[in-house]
């Protein structure tokens, strides 16, 4: 009896670029040991978000054979750009999208799993993902031989409570307590593989968050709408977390602060929409320069990339 082949899939990675072409090409190299399965087409569509483009990406990634390059000269944001990514790749019949961030390094087999899962009925799925070596926010608590196996994220939820959406086993050292597969609620779009039934349901990015929680709510509205989102701890990438986060910067607090009120008054229980009306007067008052100016821009419904760039 002949085999039953896998149905084609048309796979497009979106790597939003910004201000770090060094970072881009590093991870465009780690991806290039990713193996696919051979009813799988791969292409890579490099978004470069830069108000100025130093020219590497320009001049290199002519080099690559599956690789286009969309620039915008300017800072549309985290949304924005990939949504202009996966808007091109949904024009040429993509039929699975995958965000991923411009400052990972990949394991070899990490697409197949996530294809897998797929296949057995995921709409989204997202991998385990370490801190990259060397890059733990606490690097004194391990042993040198923990190094690399540290959890950065293992599947993710919604406090609703406090408005927060969390990584489940963050900082813990990996040792198989994050190994089954299973639903989530939160997928961080450092790397996320997404059906295209998916955004042509629900839609894309919210453009109005520019930058944090745009996964937050891009996940609230798949479950919402029905979709199945796993986490699927057999694919694994690294996450070059301090080249990205900005913690604790000004920018870091202004869109935390505002955007955590647009999620919270979208989707938030009436009883939690108070306690952040009370927080945000309290920060107005007393918060940091980027927490007053995130909370007065919120209520000014100064959204997008507001007033802070």
């Amino acid at each position: 009896m002949k085999k039953k082949s896998s149905p084609k899939i048309k796979l497009c990675t979106i790597i939003l670029e910004y201000q770090n072409s060094k970072l881009t090409l590093e991870t465009l190299e780690s991806l290039k040991s990713a193996l696919t399965p051979s009813h799988v087409t791969h292409h890579i569509i490099v978004v470069d978000n830069s108000p100025v483009p130093d020219g590497v990406l320009q001049k290199k990634l002519p080099r690559y054979k599956n690789v286009d390059l969309i620039t915008t000269h300017e800072n549309t944001g985290f949304a924005h750009g990939n949504n202009q990514g996966i808007t091109r790749a949904l024009e040429k019949g993509y039929t699975h999208i995958m965000m991923l961030n411009n400052d990972v390094l990949v394991d070899k087999y990490f697409i197949k799993h996530l294809l897998i899962a797929m296949d057995n009925g995921a709409d989204i799925v997202v991998p385990k993902i370490y801190f990259a070596k060397g890059y733990e926010f606490h690097k004194d608590r391990y042993k040198k031989s923990e190094l690399g196996s540290v959890i950065w994220y293992a599947g993710g939820y919604f406090d609703w409570d406090n408005v927060y959406s969390k990584h489940i086993g963050i900082d813990d050292v990996d040792k198989g307590q994050f190994d089954k597969a299973k639903p989530i609620d939160f997928a961080n779009a450092c790397c996320v593989m997404i059906k295209k039934e998916v955004f042509q349901e629900i839609g894309f990015l919210d453009n109005d968050y520019f930058l944090y929680y745009e996964d937050a709510d891009f996940s609230f509205r798949a479950y919402m709408a029905g979709f199945k989102i796993l986490y699927e701890p057999k694919s694994k990438i690294y996450h070059k977390i301090s080249s990205s986060s900005g913690a604790g910067s000004k920018l870091h607090d202004y869109y935390l602060t505002r955007n955590r009120l647009l999620f919270g008054y979208k989707y938030a229980s009436a009883r939690t929409k108070f306690a952040l009306f009370r927080q945000s007067i309290t920060k107005i008052l007393t918060g940091r320069p980027g927490e007053k100016q995130g909370n007065l821009d919120y209520y000014r419904k100064k959204l997008g990339k507001g007033n802070i760039l």
